[in-house]
């Protein structure tokens, strides 16, 4: 394949016009690892209606940071003309992130534009979204009718006092579960509840959680803390290792290991021996699964990130308002897949240190 140089600002639809190369991809498109492209996760915003510690804590998300100007934000239109190309290269599903996705005005429409397109198979692309709920009951039903399939609450606690330190609000919990119960309503069978769990913070929530959400219907998955971004003040003695939650859980609730819904999936899964539902573990620090990564991220201002870690992205806005056609933009997509090389848990698992310039979590989505 052809090496393409990086779309840079103050280039113009000439200068991309010496991209516009055919080219055959063999699909699915892989990097260097040989991981196949399969998800694409979209920031919608990145803002969000939260302070979360591990996230965007307050003190450097306050009143004075700036946020995205309206005018370097994707519209839905370049989202769905830009999500159409990744489709094309593999893509099978997308997950709409933030931020906070609920706070972006009209988001249901794009989640109608979104929910339209197919596979390369001639299937329907699946959509997913990640919200932090406290918008969902006046939402629930508008997401559903708009083609949204599955749904992803983040929750780290059920006590109140809990919920509210850890996210920094006054807020109160009973919105998050209000809102849940509100996609319940609406027709929602696919909700997945996250919790990141934080020793000395809300480790004593493990069991309360799982108790809570036995019998439910909803898969709780349990997220280690991580070190995304660059402002969460990451320690590794604040990590509670999957095994330590699952050896919580196991003495009150045996469980039983079953196998992956698909490749590529992160989080190892658990069900209840006496049938009551099923767990999640997302062991990012302890556990890597870089090896079978096939997420690639489009940030709400264009940029392409190949890693939930990564410190620099793609632009991909510029050539798209330059004017540049579509065989330039799928050249530009396959290029940056196809040098992919990340593995940033695995190193850090592998040696220990990790870095401290990495994009917000808040901009390129959880």
């Amino acid at each position: 394949m052809k090496t393409f140089r990086i779309a840079m600002p103050g280039h113009t639809a000439q200068d991309y016009r010496k991209l516009d190369v055919a080219q055959d991809y063999a699909l699915p498109l892989r990097d260097t690892l040989r991981r196949p492209l399969r998800d694409l996760r979209i920031s919608v915003t990145d803002r969000c209606n939260l302070r979360c510690t591990y996230c965007m804590p307050r003190e450097i998300f306050d009143a004075n940071h700036t946020f995205l100007p309206r005018a370097e934000l994707l519209t839905f239109e370049e989202t769905e003309h830009m999500a159409r190309l990744f489709i094309q290269l593999g893509v099978r599903k997308i997950r709409l992130t933030g931020g906070e996705p609920l706070l972006r005005r009209g988001v249901e429409r794009l989640i109608e534009k979104l929910a339209r397109l197919n596979t390369s198979e001639g299937k329907p692309v699946e959509i997913a979204l990640t919200t932090n709920a406290v918008l969902l009951s006046k939402k629930a039903r508008a997401l559903k009718d708009a083609g949204l399939a599955r749904l992803t609450v983040s929750l780290d606690s059920l006590c109140g006092n809990t919920f509210q330190r850890m996210s920094d609000t006054d807020i109160p919990v009973s919105t998050v579960l209000d809102g849940i119960a509100a996609a319940q309503a609406a027709g929602f069978e696919q909700i997945k509840i996250n919790m990141v769990v934080k020793r000395g913070v809300n480790d004593r929530d493990i069991l309360p959680m799982a108790a809570h959400f036995r019998h439910s219907g909803m898969v709780l998955r349990f997220i280690e803390f991580m070190d995304v971004g660059s402002s969460n003040s990451w320690r590794m003695d604040e990590v509670v290792p999957a095994g330590e939650i699952l050896d919580r859980i196991a003495v009150h609730y045996p469980l039983r290991a079953i196998g992956a819904d698909y490749a590529g999936e992160v989080a190892t899964r658990w069900c209840y021996a006496d049938g009551a539902g099923e767990i999640g573990i997302i062991a990012a620090v302890t556990q890597s699964f870089c090896h079978e990564c096939t997420r690639v991220r489009l940030a709400t201002d264009g940029r392409l990130y190949t890693c939930l870690f990564a410190e620099h992205g793609l632009d991909l806005r510029t050539p798209l308002r330059a004017g540049a056609g579509d065989q330039v933009l799928l050249n530009l997509l396959a290029e940056g897949w196809g040098q992919r090389a990340d593995r940033y848990s695995e190193l850090r698992h592998l040696s220990g240190a990790h870095s401290s310039a990495k994009i917000e979590m808040s901009y390129i989505g959880g």
